[in-house]
């Protein structure tokens, strides 16, 4: 009776790991959509990208400021625009490189002024602007114009001399904003 067991057990089809086989597969087909599906939906809230779908949901609008009392607005109606910009022409200079290759600096710039009332005083002192910026630019490296600290460096230069050429008319000048910089 012995033997008949053990040939009975011996015919009977083995399954390696019949249990956890089960729980994987259970794993994969029914947890595992589950967060992809958590996962977008959370991604999608975040991005801002669910926004028009909670808003249907929930009948409101999510993304409306609210208002403004009545007094701001007429205040912000009348103050006069404080910035105003002004392009200057292209500058094509020659770096002051150490080689036998020249290089060249192009750039444009756009000043910004404090009032509108401004322009027409800043275009009366247009040539000394130049000569200064054409003057300190022919000076400078190309090691002075790498990255951002370079950039940074060159904008609050040109800043500081504009204001310079400037100050005798009563002009100030609030910033030098860089439209296009190429070096060849």
């Amino acid at each position: 009776m012995a033997e008949d067991e053990l040939d009975d057990d011996l015919s009977a089809p083995v399954v390696p790991g019949g249990g956890r086989n089960k729980t994987r597969r259970l794993i994969l087909i029914v947890v595992l959509p589950i967060l992809l599906v958590l996962g977008a939906a959370a991604g999608a809230y975040f991005t801002g990208a669910a926004d028009p779908l909670l808003a249907m949901i929930f009948g409101e609008r999510a993304a409306e400021p609210p208002p403004e009392p009545e007094d701001t607005r007429i205040e912000r109606a009348s103050m006069p625009n404080p910035n105003t910009f002004v392009e200057l022409p292209e500058l094509l200079v020659n770096l002051d490189s150490a080689g036998a290759r020249s290089q060249y600096l192009k750039i444009r710039v756009t000043l910004e002024l404090q009032n509108s009332a401004d322009q027409q005083k800043l275009n009366e002192v247009m040539p000394r602007i130049m000569d200064n910026f054409q003057v300190y630019l022919r000076e400078l490296r190309i090691d002075d114009l790498r990255g951002s600290a370079g950039i940074y460096r060159l904008r609050e230069e040109l800043l500081a001399r504009v204001n310079v050429a400037t100050r005798p008319i009563g002009v100030e000048v609030n910033d030098v904003l860089f439209r296009e910089m190429l070096i060849q």
